[in-house]
């Protein structure tokens, strides 16, 4: 073979390869397709790292994957008889949005909600992390939070059946694994959901 024949050759399979591209990757999307096979379940949780524990959070987990929308998907975090909080993340064109929203029985919100944060970078279909946004760091100031300023969140698919909740900061981690091997019966609505 030639180099002639050599240079043509290789300037085909550029020219090839230029008329089919491959798929762009896209971890945020298929980081949310992952919650798919767990929509409209719920799962029991447990603390697996806490360096301040407290009373609050002694008491049973469950999280329930209760709304799976295109760009959505909500979920409540239930905390014995406490179910004030859901986990809600929100899929835009180039990052992923993550609040915690909190409402008091009565459906009114709590003086801290939301607050959470966005990614900074595309992340990978197993995890994505969630640096505090400029909102939540004005509102946790209002409120005398000032230590949650530097806050960052994480949600990972640890395998195929453990989902990890965490929360990061300098001198504060506090991590949650949901067992995804086990649906368990669904717990009674979040408070302030409607249903709809």
């Amino acid at each position: 073979m030639t180099m002639r024949t050599l240079l043509l050759s290789a300037a085909t399979l550029t020219l090839l390869a230029a008329c089919n591209p491959r798929p762009a990757v896209n971890p945020q999307a298929d980081f949310f397709a992952a919650f798919e096979p767990f929509c409209g379940q719920s799962f029991a949780a447990e603390i697996v790292e806490d360096n301040a524990p407290s009373d609050a959070w002694d008491h049973p987990l469950v999280v329930h994957i209760r709304d799976c929308e295109e760009d959505v998907i909500r979920m409540p975090l239930h905390v014995g008889e406490d179910r004030s909080r859901t986990w809600v993340l929100t899929k835009h064109d180039d990052y992923i949005d993550f609040q915690h929203i909190h409402l008091h029985e009565d459906g009114s919100p709590d003086a801290v909600s939301p607050y959470g944060g966005q990614t900074l970078t595309a992340g990978t279909a197993q995890m994505q992390s969630f640096p505090v946004d400029d909102a939540s760091k004005a509102l946790f100031m209002e409120n005398g939070l000032d230590v949650s300023v530097t806050n960052t969140w994480t949600i990972e698919f640890v395998d195929a059946e453990t989902m990890a909740y965490e929360l990061r900061r300098p001198g504060r981690i506090f991590r949650v694994h949901v067992d995804l091997s086990q649906p368990i019966d669904e717990p009674p609505p979040a408070w302030g959901y409607n249903g709809e």
